[in-house]
This record gives C-alpha cells, sequence and structure tokens, in this order.
C-alpha cells in the first residue's frame, strides 16, 4: 500500500506540475496579447478542474479550494467571453492567475519537501471572490432585465419519458449557485450515456434563479434509473453539492397524468420543504413533456485516442543506462580477450562476424538508451519568460526574451542541473544588464525595449547555450576596481579581459552596493560555474562596455558515456575526452621552450602553450625516455589551452564513465585533474582526466 501510495503522489506531482507550466505559458502569451483567447479560456477552465480534481483526490483542501474558485471564475469568463472583464481590470486578472501558480509551485514544493500545507489563504480567496463580485456586478448591470426576471418555482417533471428524476441542493453560501448548477449538469452530461432534461432553465446566464436554487435546489430528469445513478455518482463527488434527493415517477392508472412516487431519501435529506410528493401541475408536465432550449445530449465521442506516452521514473532509466554501460564493457571485453591472441584468423572468421553484429546491436542498444533520457530544453527555457516578466515588472524594465533552438534535447540529469544557472545568468541581465532608463537606451541608438536572447544548438558531442543581451555590458575597470579590493586581484599585474571577467565567476563576488531582492550578496554567477562543471560544462563570457554581454554555455550532451582518446604513460592508461583534443603531434627537444620557474612552453601556430607531463605529474616511471619518443596532445577548454605529453596514443574509444568510490574524495583525487574512471576491453581501468581542472590544479596556472 505504501509503494502504491507514493506511486500516486509521484504521477500527482508530475501531473500538477505539467498543469502548472502549460498555465504559465498560457498565461505569459496572453499577458502580451492583452487578452485571453477563447481557446485559452477553455484550456485554463481545463486546468483548473483537473487541478482540483486531483487535489481532492488527494485530500490537499487548500490547493482544492483555490483551484475551485479560479474554476469558478473562468467558467463565467467561458460563458460570457473576455469582455465580461473591462480592458483596465485584465490586468487584475492576469496578476491573479499569476499567483495561483505561484501559490500551486510552492506548496507543491511544500508536497515535495514532506512540509505541510499552508493552511491561510482565507486573502487569497477573498481576493478571487471579490474579482468574481466584480465581474457579476458589471455583468448584472449589463443585463437589469435578466436580475428583474422574477424567480421560478422549480416544480419536478411529470414527463413519462423522463421518469427518474434527481433534486441536488447546494451547500450554503458557495456562491453563483446557478453557474455552479450548470457546471454539474455538464459534468453529468459528460458521464450520461442518454439525453435527459434538468429545471429551472436559463442557469448558464441568469443570475436571478441563484436564490431559487439555494431554497429548492435544481433538478434533473432522466430516462432509465443507471443515468441517474450514474448522475448520482458525479454529484456526489464535487465539492459544493450538500446532498440529493431522488424521485420516481409512475403513470396513474385512472388517467395518462402521471402521479410521483418517491423514492427513499439519503440520510441527511433535503429539507422536508421540497416538493417530493407534489404531483406537477398539467402545463409543466406538457412543458416538459417537449424540452427544447434544455435537453442535454450525449457528447462523449465513441472513438477514442490511444496514449502512446508513459511517465517513467528517472532512476529505472539511470539502472537502464547502468545495464547497457556494463553491457558495453562486457562486448569489449569479450572481442579484445587475450585468449584469442595466436589463433587462426580463418578459424575465427565466424566469431569475428558475431562479434561485428554483436558491436552493431550494442552501439544500436546504447543510442536508444541515451535518447531516452534526452528531453528537449524549451521546459527550461520556457521558464525564463516567467521570470524575465516579473523581474521586467518590479524593476520597472521592459525587456523581450527571444528563444532560440528550444527543441534541442539534452540528458534529463543534466537539463535539471542547468535550470538554476540558467536562471540566474537571466536574472543577471534583467538586473545588471539592461538599462533602468529607456531614454539612456534611446539615446544609444538602441530599442527602448531591452532584448534577452536565449539560444540552444547541438554540436553532435555538446549541446552550446547562449544567454545574449543588449543591456550596458560588464565594466571591466569596476570589476577590476572591486576584484582590487576585495583581494581577488593585484594592481600591480595586467589583466586581460577575459581574466576580469572571470572574477564575477568567483564566489561572494559582486557589482552591487546593496543588496536587492534578486543580487547584492555575492551569489550568482559562481554557482553557475559550479554547477556547469559538476555536468562536465564550461562557461565564457564576454562583453562589450555599452553594448551587451553574452555568457555561453558548452555542455555534454549526456554525462554517462562519451567519446575518449586513450593514451599510456608508463604501464598506466588516460583518457582524454575527445572533445577538448585540438590536435597531437610529434616534437622534439629542441622545440621546448624553459621559462625562468623551470617551465616547459612549446610553439604552436605563432602563440605559445605551457607543456604539462603526465609522468611527472603523477610520479610515474615513462617508457619515452626522450621528447623525441613521446607524443604531444594539445588539448584546450573554455578556459585553458595548453599540451600534454605522453608516452602512446592507443586509439579512439567510446567509454562508460563510471563515479570513483566516495573514499577517495579525501585524497584531493579530484584536485589532481581525475574526474572518474572507466573499464577498459581487456579488464584494466584507465583514469579519466579533467582536462578543465588539471592544468591550474597541479601548477597554479590562470589562462592563456
Amino acid at each position: 500500500m505504501e509503494n502504491n501510495s507514493d506511486s500516486v503522489l509521484e504521477m500527482y506531482l508530475y501531473e500538477t506540475n505539467t498543469l502548472l507550466e502549460q498555465l504559465d505559458n498560457i498565461m505569459l502569451s496572453a499577458e502580451q496579447a492583452d487578452t485571453l483567447s477563447e481557446d485559452d479560456v477553455n484550456e485554463i477552465f481545463r486546468i483548473m478542474h483537473t487541478l482540483k480534481g486531483s487535489a481532492a483526490m488527494m485530500e490537499f483542501e487548500p490547493l482544492m479550494t483555490i483551484a475551485h474558485r479560479i474554476e469558478d471564475l473562468f467558467y463565467l469568463i467561458r460563458e460570457n467571453t473576455m469582455e465580461v472583464v473591462p480592458e483596465q481590470d485584465r490586468p487584475q486578472l492576469f496578476d491573479l492567475l499569476f499567483k495561483s501558480i505561484d501559490y500551486f509551485r510552492s506548496e507543491v514544493s511544500k508536497i515535495e519537501s514532506g512540509e505541510p500545507l499552508s493552511k491561510h489563504i482565507d486573502n487569497f480567496v477573498n481576493a478571487i471572490n471579490t474579482f468574481i463580485d466584480k465581474i457579476n456586478g458589471q455583468q448584472a448591470a449589463a443585463k437589469p432585465e435578466e436580475a428583474a426576471a422574477p424567480a421560478e418555482n422549480v416544480q419536478a417533471s411529470g414527463d413519462p419519458n423522463h421518469c427518474f428524476s434527481l433534486r441536488v441542493y447546494l451547500d450554503e453560501g458557495c456562491g453563483m449557485e446557478n453557474l455552479r448548477a450548470f457546471m454539474a449538469i455538464s459534468d453529468v452530461k459528460d458521464q450520461c450515456m442518454n439525453e435527459f432534461t434538468y429545471e429551472p432553465e436559463g442557469l448558464e446566464d441568469n443570475t436571478a434563479l441563484s436564490e431559487t436554487i439555494i431554497e429548492n435546489g435544481f433538478v434533473m430528469h432522466f430516462r432509465t434509473e443507471d443515468d441517474r445513478s450514474t448522475a448520482v455518482q458525479v454529484v456526489s463527488g464535487l465539492g459544493f453539492v450538500k446532498t440529493y434527493q431522488e424521485i420516481d415517477y409512475i403513470p396513474a392508472e385512472e388517467d395518462s397524468q402521471p402521479a410521483p412516487a418517491a423514492a427513499p431519501a439519503q440520510a441527511d435529506a433535503a429539507p422536508a420543504a421540497a416538493p417530493s410528493k407534489q404531483q406537477a401541475p398539467a402545463s409543466r408536465a406538457s412543458e416538459v413533456a417537449h424540452p427544447e432550449t434544455n435537453v442535454v445530449q450525449n457528447s462523449a465521442s465513441p472513438h477514442q485516442i490511444k496514449q502512446n506516452l508513459i511517465s517513467v521514473n528517472l532512476s529505472k532509466l539511470d539502472q537502464l543506462m547502468a545495464v547497457v554501460g556494463e553491457i558495453v564493457i562486457t562486448e569489449a571485453m569479450v572481442t579484445a580477450s587475450p585468449d584469442l591472441k595466436g589463433l587462426d584468423g580463418v578459424k575465427l572468421d565466424n566469431f569475428n562476424k558475431s562479434a561485428r553484429q554483436l558491436r552493431k546491436l550494442t552501439d544500436e542498444l546504447q543510442d536508444i538508451s541515451m535518447s531516452l533520457r534526452m528531453v528537449p530544453v524549451s521546459g527550461t527555457f520556457q521558464k525564463m519568460r516567467r521570470i524575465v516578466r516579473d523581474m521586467g515588472q518590479k524593476l520597472g524594465r521592459r525587456a523581450n526574451l527571444t528563444i532560440i533552438g528550444e527543441d534541442t534535447e539534452i540528458d534529463k540529469t543534466i537539463v535539471d542541473a542547468i535550470s538554476d544557472p540558467i536562471m540566474h545568468i537571466v536574472r543577471n541581465s534583467m538586473d545588471h544588464g539592461i538599462e533602468p532608463d529607456e531614454q539612456t537606451r534611446i539615446n544609444a541608438g538602441k530599442n527602448p525595449e531591452g532584448e534577452i536572447i536565449l539560444s540552444a544548438q547541438n554540436t553532435g558531442s555538446e549541446v552550446i547555450i547562449r544567454i545574449e543581451d543588449d543591456g550596458a555590458g560588464v565594466d571591466s575597470d569596476a570589476v577590476l576596481r572591486k576584484a582590487i579590493n576585495q583581494g581577488l586581484a593585484s594592481p600591480d599585474v595586467d589583466y586581460s579581459q577575459k581574466e576580469i571577467l572571470n572574477f564575477l565567476m568567483m564566489p561572494g563576488f559582486s557589482t552591487n552596493t546593496e543588496v536587492t531582492e534578486f543580487s547584492g550578496r555575492g551569489v550568482g554567477m559562481d554557482v553557475v560555474k559550479k554547477n556547469i562543471e559538476a555536468v562536465a560544462g564550461v562557461v565564457q563570457m564576454t562583453s562589450e562596455f555599452g553594448k551587451g554581454s553574452c555568457t555561453t554555455l558548452k555542455i555534454p550532451l549526456t554525462t554517462a558515456i562519451m567519446d575518449g582518446m586513450e593514451v599510456s604513460v608508463g604501464d598506466s592508461i588516460f583518457t582524454i575526452p575527445l572533445q577538448n583534443i585540438r590536435q597531437s603531434f610529434k616534437a622534439s627537444e629542441s622545440d621546448i621552450i624553459h621559462d625562468a620557474m623551470k617551465g616547459e612552453m612549446i610553439s604552436k601556430m605563432d602563440n605559445f602553450y605551457p607543456v604539462l607531463r603526465l609522468h611527472e605529474l603523477y610520479g610515474l616511471e615513462p617508457k619515452a625516455e626522450t621528447t623525441d619518443d613521446g607524443i604531444f596532445v594539445w588539448v584546450e577548454t573554455s578556459e585553458n589551452s595548453y599540451c600534454l605529453f605522453v608516452d602512446e596514443l592507443l586509439g579512439e574509444q567510446q567509454v562508460v564513465i563510471k563515479p570513483l568510490p566516495s573514499y577517495l574524495n579525501g585524497f584531493g583525487i579530484k584536485d589532481a585533474g581525475i574526474v572518474g574512471c572507466t573499464i577498459l576491453g581487456d579488464g584494466n581501468i584507465s583514469l579519466i582526466l579533467d582536462v578543465g581542472n588539471i592544468l591550474t590544479s597541479s601548477t597554479g596556472y590562470t589562462g592563456y
């Protein structure tokens, strides 16, 4: 039972988060258009109806209450179109919806962390009710003839074709009784197989009927008892229904007029004043016997679309990737078995054919399993629209977010890891980049409305994400002065533009002089760098003062499997990520330049790059006794470019990345430039080099 409850809760959270994302996107587009289309209104109503039902199922009463009131609001808008909301009140409607989205997200976050839900929702409910009353007041003023219409006396039907009736009473003080009654009838319509009638008529647009419904309820008349039983199941699940009463009508023998026979009532039956045993007047009977305006047809489609998507727990995909990784390793171990060496090649012909087929299948399996984890970055990108919108309102700045390449796919784990970094960069663009004064932008020849461009591009081995803005850019002199004041830089050193921008990614560094809601605490770009490096990515910053800034994130498609170059140093084997290799070449001792600090450099393409000999770094006995015997591998990252000296290149290979045991962290192995390991085909272990940090961690080098 506990496992079943957990799965139900996971499905609820997944569904709710998905619906909130849809709602957020709808509202952002609607706010730009300053209206909601008919499709938008219907979709919002559907979303709120689903959120209400799901919250009721999970017994999250505060969430159900808020969703219910928003549903009431949009039912009113749906029945009367957006014209019912004056243009001057639409910003208030949008703010109300955004607040409800924020409320749901905060409460869902509490559910995910096991915290109790907030029960203090009275102010929020009152705000929604006030807006509903405001719309109702304007609608009543626009339709005085309907407001003055006399209330009908609801009578039970005497129609022999609809002799199974159900009278429903609503909770006291629930409000908008006529609309709630019509909503209940609409829900019953979706479930019943046959047509049915109801009274009073005109529920959807006659607010004067609310008083009648408060006193006498509303009645539905069905052809069969099964239809009525279906209706009972529907109305009993509605949060605003107090009670109901079933009534049967049996034709009298002596004449054609129907005579009522009351069915057993519920334990908490309706008030005694309910006309359950009164015969309907003949005029009323004939009126209901030939309904024209209130006959409800079943609208359910006989053909239903088959669901082709399923939700899978990410941990199961992790297990699948682990198994596929083991299969890849085992396949390499079988085909590269040392027992096969020295055997006649002719005798191994069938084995080699089978091995090639096995390699083909394992490659396909690996590609499929990786694709299962790939999701588009559109979800993360679309969330940034809300950040730009909210910050623009609070800071008084106009900015437009342009999204490019949102269909680019990336590993789900990496998508989750880059969400916060992208958010920090977008917030920086709004807070530090976009100028607060539109006149300043106009004087600089820019559009008064700022622009932020969020783009993604798949290069095959990695995804490149850029966040650009056309704001004021970074004042390098101000950043350098701040870095010197904080002791991060020396006043005697001539720093490059790239090195100055790197100060922005140091912990605790902030250019704001005062703490605001969005910045000034020194937390931001250092978090970006840390999170991106945690998924083996790199961060690059460029800026031109007065023109704007650009932050580039280079991220691998997946952290589970990568293409690498195997190199040997002595008896040890290392793996260098292929995406970091620029070139491999031979050189002689005469090509090496020695500096005053006993460091080594080599000239390549009219530039000088430091040389790092792996056998010296790790204390290994090399097989290449001289420089001429070994080979250089020119590697580069976003910050560094240098040459590694190794004994031999063993060849390119796709490897499965295995994390290092946690107990090795105490030995500082990550600081030594080792990011993980992999198992080779012969069963040996190859250490994977962290090209981005190996030079800095070993020599204190800061970049060329």
